[in-house]
């Protein structure tokens, strides 16, 4: 799937990605992966759902469906460039992911999120109805390096 509008393309092409340019963000700029290996970050795009916005080549945006195409999707590791924000690219991205056949009739689509609830608010997200029912094991700041005592 590929939509052009006003001078960005929204891509599900896997060939599109630059893979150098997503690392960076969630290496150095992100709050959920900072310090992740670059050889990490391929792994990931290369086992999942994965969508970019562009402007020319130049890849701005991400977003990622971790997905079995049948029954349940997690988005994860979702961001536009800080340049390009407030232009509504992010909703034209979520609009096109939504609509992707490999992600219809799931029985649920997840995400986590600090800062952008109003964003997939819009989208039919809402909190869990049953928090207590999940489950996690959480391992913060799984990248930094650490000095060993």
């Amino acid at each position: 799937m590929e939509i052009a509008a006003n001078g960005f393309i929204f891509s599900d092409d896997p060939a599109r990605i630059d893979i150098a340019a997503v690392h960076h963000y969630l290496s150095t700029q992100s709050y959920w992966a900072r310090d992740i290996p670059f050889e990490t970050v391929m792994r990931a795009i290369n086992g999942s759902l994965c969508f970019g916005i562009y402007q020319d080549s130049k890849q701005i945006g991400f977003a990622r469906w971790i997905t079995d195409k049948t029954t349940f999707a997690y988005l994860a590791d979702v961001y536009t460039e800080e340049e390009y924000r407030g232009k509504g690219l992010m909703k034209q991205l979520m609009s096109l992911m939504l609509f992707h056949p490999d992600l219809q009739n799931l029985r649920r689509y997840q995400l986590s999120t600090h800062d952008a609830h109003g964003l997939y608010s819009q989208f039919g997200f809402k909190p869990l109805e049953a928090p207590d029912n999940q489950m996690a094991i959480a391992i913060p700041n799984p990248y930094q390096k650490r000095e060993d005592n």
